[in-house]
This record gives C-alpha cells, sequence and structure tokens, in this order.
C-alpha cells in the first residue's frame, strides 16, 4: 500500500532532501523510480519564543518561495521516511502532511 507524503522546502533545497527521500524507498511507483510532483508557491510564518529559525529572524514574519512535494511511499517505511525528511528538511519544524490511501481493487 502506497501513502503519500506532502512537505514544503526552500527551492534551493528541494533536491537534496527528495535525494535523501528517493534512498529510503520512497517515490517507487510500479516499475518507476524518483516520482514526485513540485509545485510551486510561497510560505509564510512568524518564528515566536524560543525558535531558532534558518530564515529569518524571531518575531518577524517572513515569506519564503517554497516548493510543495508530493511523494509515494510504501506504508511499511513512514517511520524511516519521516525520520529522513527531519534530518535532511532545512528547517528546525518542516510541515508535512502524511495521507493515508484506502485499500482499493486494480480492475
Amino acid at each position: 500500500m502506497l501513502d503519500v507524503l506532502v512537505f514544503y522546502v526552500p527551492i534551493d533545497d528541494t533536491k537534496s532532501v527528495l535525494r535523501d527521500l528517493f534512498e529510503t524507498g520512497a517515490g517507487v511507483v510500479g516499475e518507476y523510480r524518483e516520482c514526485a510532483f513540485v509545485s510551486r508557491g510561497m510560505g509564510q510564518f512568524r518564528p515566536v519564543d524560543s525558535a531558532n529559525p534558518t530564515i529569518g529572524s524571531v518575531g518577524a514574519l517572513e515569506h519564503v518561495p517554497e516548493n510543495r512535494v508530493e511523494i509515494s511511499f510504501p506504508r511499511e517505511i513512514q517511520k524511516h521516511v519521516l525520520e529522513t525528511l527531519y534530518a535532511s528538511h532545512p528547517y528546525e519544524e518542516p510541515t508535512y502532511h502524511v495521507i493515508r490511501n484506502a485499500a482499493h481493487d486494480h480492475d
């Protein structure tokens, strides 16, 4: 069963994060490898309190050109995929979603 990881990353860091996720076994769909959907947008955030932001400063609203990345992965490697995302991502707190796919027949 393939689930989907969706995350947001600064444009310049996208390739390296994807490379690390591909090494975990994410991005495999049947006989295809290194599959991902990437779209550009503008992220915003305001670091507060004891944050240690990679970009910007505590208290200031930041706007950062980012990519939204969607990548499939086998459900059984989810823990490893998320550990890799945290280790590879430049942000102190990466924003992500895991979309759990329902089982279905391929008739």
